[in-house]
C-alpha cells in the first residue's frame, strides 16, 4: 500500500486503544484492532509522547458527532469520507434509512479493508461504495461513476490527510471538493497549525514522520480565513482540550485564541457558501 495509508492503520489502532478503555472510552469502534495491522501500534509507539493517540480519539469522537448532527440538521443524503482509509463509521454510526456513503480510497487499501471486514462478518448500516482511485488524480468522474451526484448537497468528510499535502495540493482538493458540491453542502476535516509545523517542540515527532516517508507539509493558523477563500464557511472551531472536545488524557492547555505562536490542531464543521 502507499507510504500515507499505512498512517490510516495507526489511525485504526488509536481508535482500537480508546474502544478498550471501556466506561471511559469516548466511542467504540469494535472492528479498529483488526484494522490496525500490521504497523499501526508500532508506529503510535514510535510516537509515543506526542499526543497522538489521544488527538485521533478526539478527533474521531468530534467527527462521528459531526456526522450524525449535520445529517440531523440538514437535507443531506450522500456523504464522501475522502482518503476514507480503515475508517468504519458506515458499520457503526447511526445513518438515516436514505443515506449512501462514498468511501474514496487507493484500490489495495480499500480492498485490504474489505478482506478484513468480511472476515469480521462487519455488515454496513447504511448503504456503502467504494470507489477506488488513485487520489493524486481528478477522482470525481471516478465518484460520479459510483453514483454520486453533483445536484444534491454532501456532507464530505476529510480526515486526518490535509497534513499530509502540501499547501498547493490542500487548496486544490478543496476547492474541487467545492467545484462538486450543491448549496447546502457541508464539510468536517481537520487542519494543525503552520505554528506546530515550525516548532522546535515537535521537531522529534516531525523527524520521525520523514523517517517513515509522510512528512506533515500543510498547515494553517487561520482556519476559518482560509476556508473562506474556497468557499466554505467555518460553523464551528474546536480545539482538543476545550469543553466539547475534552479527554482526561490530553496532555496540552488550550491557549486563548489571541495568543499568536502555540502549536495548534483544528476541528472543523464548514458549510458551502460559494463564492
Amino acid at each position: 500500500m502507499e507510504a500515507v495509508s499505512y498512517t490510516a492503520q495507526w489511525t485504526a489502532a488509536a481508535r482500537a486503544l480508546e474502544t478498550e478503555r471501556g466506561d471511559r472510552a469516548i466511542f467504540e469502534d469494535p472492528f479498529a484492532r483488526e484494522l490496525a495491522a500490521p504497523r499501526g501500534f508500532d508506529l503510535l509507539e514510535k510516537n509515543r509522547g506526542s499526543g497522538l493517540t489521544t488527538f485521533i480519539a478526539i478527533r474521531t469522537r468530534y467527527l462521528d458527532e459531526s456526522v450524525e448532527q449535520i445529517l440531523a440538521d440538514n437535507d443531506i443524503r450522500q456523504i464522501v469520507f475522502v482518503a476514507a482509509g480503515m475508517d468504519t463509521r458506515s458499520f457503526r454510526l447511526h445513518w438515516p434509512d436514505d443515506a449512501t456513503v462514498y468511501e474514496v480510497d487507493f484500490p489495495a487499501l480499500l480492498a485490504e479493508k474489505r478482506r478484513r471486514l468480511t472476515a469480521l462478518d462487519a455488515q454496513p448500516r447504511v448503504t456503502r461504495r467504494e470507489v477506488a482511485v488513485d487520489l493524486r488524480r481528478d477522482w470525481l468522474p471516478d465518484l460520479e461513476q459510483a453514483g454520486f451526484d453533483r445536484g444534491l448537497p454532501t456532507l464530505w468528510v476529510v480526515e486526518g490527510l490535509l497534513f499530509f499535502l502540501t499547501e498547493e495540493q490542500a487548496t486544490n482538493l478543496l476547492r474541487s471538493l467545492g467545484s462538486a458540491s450543491a448549496p447546502g453542502s457541508w464539510l468536517g476535516v481537520d487542519f494543525v497549525s503552520q505554528a506546530l509545523l515550525r516548532s522546535p517542540f515537535s521537531r522529534d515527532f516531525r523527524r520521525k514522520l520523514e523517517e517513515d516517508g509522510t512528512p506533515w507539509l500543510f498547515g494553517t493558523d487561520e482556519p476559518e480565513e482560509y476556508l473562506a477563500s474556497l468557499g466554505w464557511k467555518a460553523r464551528d472551531v474546536k480545539e482538543p482540550g476545550e469543553p466539547t472536545t475534552a479527554h482526561e488524557d490530553w496532555p496540552f492547555q488550550v491557549q486563548p485564541r489571541d495568543r499568536k505562536g502555540p502549536s495548534r490542531s483544528w476541528l472543523v464543521r464548514a458549510e458551502f457558501v460559494g463564492g
